[in-house]
């Protein structure tokens, strides 16, 4: 019995930590800075830098994650989409979750820095402070604003990959980075439409809170419509080919549609269905890019 317990006990503190990392959040993150590498080199990419890539890359995802979680842990524990995380909950304390994330950002950089190179490293400690710092401590408390300035650091995974394969930054990568910029804004402000009571509640200044939902719903569709001219940039720089146009397309026509959805006939529902489109878009587009250099 004893040991059930223990065993029972363990498992759920491990839970607890593995929510901390935010998975499902740092599984796309891994997803395109992975993309990022493959579309840095013709061939192959070499299996010490893919594996110790991805595994850098998103240790430190996980870490800032955690540190998220630990500056907003009042904020979620009044906001029902996140009440359910392990710091509103007790599961864990402040300084365990201090040390676990420091503990996981310093084995992250550590691994870009011995197995990858330095550039991808530093790269990675700017995206930390970005997200971890800039932007949660500094701007989502402050300005509607947050969304579009804190992308930046959201934007940043494809560029790590690319840095890791070809010890650069080029304009292609940055050309990835602009793509996950653009697409920020209408991804998270869908979310915020539907559960502007949430951040209302929780004091965060998320545009429909403090500018209306009409106005977010037209940000919207604005943002989306700049998403889509630059998701056609690959091709016209020739980055990608034909089947990545027409993916794009494709994926950038539905996109708009939801879009304008919300700006003519919006609904709780509508703004949902969004949100969660926009992040199959995102993996679908950069799964596109993957295949069409190949082709």
């Amino acid at each position: 019995m004893n040991t059930q317990v223990l065993s029972a006990g363990f498992a759920q503190r491990a839970r607890a930590f593995c929510a901390l990392t935010k998975p499902r959040v740092v599984s796309l993150i891994v997803f395109t800075a992975v993309i990022g590498m493959f579309l840095a080199t013709p061939g192959m990419v070499p299996p010490q830098i893919l594996l110790a890539g991805t595994l850098g890359i998103a240790l430190a995802a996980g870490a800032a994650a955690a540190v998220n979680c630990l500056v907003e842990r009042k904020i979620d524990a009044v906001m029902s989409r996140t009440r359910w995380r392990p710091l509103p909950r007790g599961e864990l304390t402040a300084l365990q979750t201090l040390v676990f994330a420091g503990a996981l950002g310093g084995i992250g950089l550590w691994t870009l820095y011995h197995f990858v190179n330095a550039l991808t490293m530093w790269l990675t400690v700017a995206t930390f402070v970005g997200y971890a710092i800039v932007y949660t401590v500094i701007l989502k408390p402050r300005t509607p604003q947050n969304i579009v300035i804190g992308g930046a650091s959201g934007a940043m995974p494809p560029v790590l990959g690319w840095a890791a394969v070809t010890g650069e930054v080029t304009t292609e990568a940055m050309l990835l980075f602009l793509i996950i910029f653009a697409w920020t804004p209408p991804h998270f402000w869908s979310l915020a439409l539907y559960r502007t009571e949430d951040y209302t509640r929780a004091g965060v200044p998320m545009l429909p809170v403090t500018h209306g939902k009409d106005y977010t719903r037209l940000q919207v569709l604005l943002y989306t419509l700049i998403l889509f001219a630059v998701t056609l940039m690959p091709y016209v720089i020739r980055m990608s080919g034909a089947f990545y146009l027409a993916a794009a397309l494709v994926l950038g026509g539905i996109f708009i549609a939801y879009a304008l959805r919300i700006y003519l006939a919006y609904s709780d529902d509508v703004a949902r269905k969004t949100f969660c489109f926009s992040i199959t878009y995102l993996a679908l587009l950069f799964a596109a890019l993957l295949v069409d250099h190949y082709l």
